[in-house]
């Protein structure tokens, strides 16, 4: 499988929006409307799709679903550890790291739908899904509360706000409760959530200031080492422990190598954080899947396998 081929129309989008955003009168004035339009409206409808597209079958992927439960707490936990691990403690700024500490551990929906579709067909699809669907309500939680807790706002106020995170609740309620979106809504709807990935990737790029990435060094190479290397192998050893079997097994190390989410940036931004930093982050990370997906799925992939 050519990664190229798979993460370099992200990358485009990104750059298209920052080269858009610096050399155009479409400036920053422009983009901090769309950020708006993505967080508020656009992502939360491509969630909700995601979620309630196909039914989740929680006893046959009991096993998928625990390992890649413990994978997500792994990565929020070595996110939330990373100020206080020796040699870094006094070296990462704390209000830095609450914005930015999302990176270590959430994914790139999109990437993960193609990915898997590519991989494993219908059978990928649906086994990814089961994995967005139990994952994005933690992943999300787990963003919101360092920069809720370090801002000093009502945790609970920050998470009824949040509309990603009010997506993802509705979405889990709709699949559970037997819904599925009217065939003849659904095109409407799959455009007004495949709309968000592009829009949410060249706002990133946009918002993206190359500088703040030399001046947070180790909060830098701290979360997109836990992203792009650690879990990966945390990932292996699950599958290991677990037995999944090969395809759910190729899901998860999958889904442990992806670049981080587009939309990283925009609640970031939107919650009052340093966007440009973590939009930096995020073109950082697109790049790097270049080397963890090869990683997870041809080494790791083989080691399980063994």
């Amino acid at each position: 499988m050519n990664f190229l081929h798979l993460l370099l129309p992200d990358f485009a989008l990104i750059l298209c929006g920052y080269v858009v955003c610096r050399y155009t009168a479409l400036n920053r004035t422009v983009w901090e409307q769309v950020e708006s339009l993505v967080y508020f409206f656009l992502f939360p409808v491509l969630l909700f799709q995601s979620i309630v597209r196909s039914p989740l079958d929680l006893g046959a992927t009991s096993s998928l679903i625990g390992a890649g439960l413990l994978l997500g707490v792994s990565g929020i936990a070595l996110a939330y550890l990373l100020p206080h691990l020796p040699g870094l403690a006094g070296r990462i700024d704390a209000r830095e790291h609450a914005g930015a500490a999302q990176v270590a551990f959430r994914f790139n929906s999109y990437i993960a739908l193609a990915l898997s579709e590519r991989l494993a067909g219908p059978q990928g699809l649906l086994l990814i899904a089961v994995l967005i669907g139990v994952c994005v309500p933690l992943f999300n939680v787990a963003a919101v509360w360092p920069m809720a807790r370090h801002s000093r706002t009502g945790f609970a106020r920050a998470l009824l706000r949040n509309p990603l995170i009010i997506a993802t609740a509705l979405g889990l309620a709709a699949n559970f409760a037997g819904f599925r979106v009217p065939a003849w809504l659904e095109p409407t709807v799959a455009r007004v959530g495949g709309a968000s990935i592009p829009l949410g990737l060249m706002a990133a790029g946009a918002g993206m200031r190359l500088g703040h990435l030399a001046n947070q060094k180790a909060l830098s190479a701290g979360v997109l080492a836990i992203r792009h290397l650690l879990l990966p192998f945390v990932a292996a050893a699950l599958a290991w422990a677990f037995r999944l079997e090969p395809m759910q097994a190729t899901v998860l190390l999958a889904f442990s190598a992806l670049p981080t989410a587009s939309s990283c940036y925009v609640l970031t931004s939107r919650m009052g954080y340093n966007g440009p930093y973590v939009a930096g982050l995020v073109t950082l990370s697109t790049l790097l899947g270049l080397a963890s997906l090869p990683l997870a799925l041809g080494v790791l992939r083989a080691w399980v396998a063994a």
